[in-house]
């Protein structure tokens, strides 16, 4: 089996430098998993063996606001992905839209290199944007002009998960709603919903089944802990629609695994979920 992961982060220090240590330790926490940083050549050796191609989101560059330094952050992602094309398909940019100027530009930048696939992630309720916000309309318009999908996260977040205020995040910023007015505002538009929406994911299983320009990938949760509904229709009705997000380093890929074996879908459903889907909705990730 091959796995194509829709979502994960660097396991190296220069790949985290964003975050701070109560950062490490809420996510220690919240995942009930240490931390421990990596080498380049250590992190690539992790895919490798395990045969998996990821899309890396190139993490939390929207709390930034020092150019330089967002440039510094993605000149690394993309020296990554250029070196390892076998593992890395390419990057999810973790973008401020009120830094609309220079995000557009530097999405060229980028592209110019020619590192692989390129798409704007919608971080949800970090910023105080909901993914429905206008803020957002230049980014969504350039993702159809270069036919790249964009990735809006939903559901609970584990940023500021279990603190007084929450960090002043909003969960309702996450509600599917808000993907579901995009999807209906930019029908060309290729949309990935990230994370199970909980504690709304009938709303998000009424998005799916309703708009055919979103698709849905399931990072962050081990899928025993998936709804009765979400676990149903992943065999059924959405089984084309489900992809695979393994979200390193916050779980490992030998739990997730033994997890969802243990939901007795079959062989079929699981080529779907693991690689079949995501090789489908990317552009050009099918191996030639």
């Amino acid at each position: 089996m091959r796995y194509f992961d829709c979502h994960s982060h660097f396991s190296t220090k220069a790949g985290l430098h964003h975050a701070t240590q109560e950062d490490y330790e809420q996510a220690q926490r919240v995942f009930k998993r240490k931390r421990s940083f990596e080498t380049e050549e250590q992190m690539a050796q992790g895919f490798r063996s395990r045969n998996v191609r990821t899309i890396l989101d190139i993490y939390r560059t929207w709390r930034l606001t020092d150019e330089d330094e967002i440039r510094a952050s993605n000149d690394y992602a993309i020296d990554f992905a250029l070196k390892n094309p076998d593992i890395v398909y390419g990057n999810w940019l973790a973008i401020n839209p009120a830094m609309k100027d220079f995000w557009l530009k530097e999405y060229a930048r980028l592209a110019a290199k020619k590192p692989g696939f390129l798409g704007f992630c919608q971080s949800q309720n970090s910023l105080g944007y909901p993914a429905s916000d206008p803020i957002w309309d230049p980014f969504y318009k350039l993702s159809i002009d270069i036919g790249a999908p964009v990735l809006i996260m939903t559901g609970l977040t584990g940023i500021g998960q279990g603190m007084p205020g929450g960090k002043g995040i909003i969960l309702e910023d996450g509600h599917p709603r808000h993907v579901d007015r995009v999807a209906a505002r930019y029908p060309e538009l290729k949309i990935l919903a990230g994370r199970p929406a909980w504690p709304w994911q009938d709303d998000m299983i009424a998005v799916l089944l309703h708009k055919a320009n979103v698709s849905y990938e399931v990072h962050g949760w081990s899928p025993k802990y998936f709804t009765p509904a979400l676990k149903k229709e992943i065999g059924w009705r959405l089984q084309d629609r489900v992809m695979f997000g393994w979200d390193w380093p916050t779980l490992t890929l030998e739990r997730l695994l033994e997890d969802w074996r243990s939901l007795g879908y079959t062989d079929e459903v699981y080529e779907k979920v693991f690689y079949r889907n995501a090789e489908a909705f990317f552009p050009g990730a099918a191996p030639k």
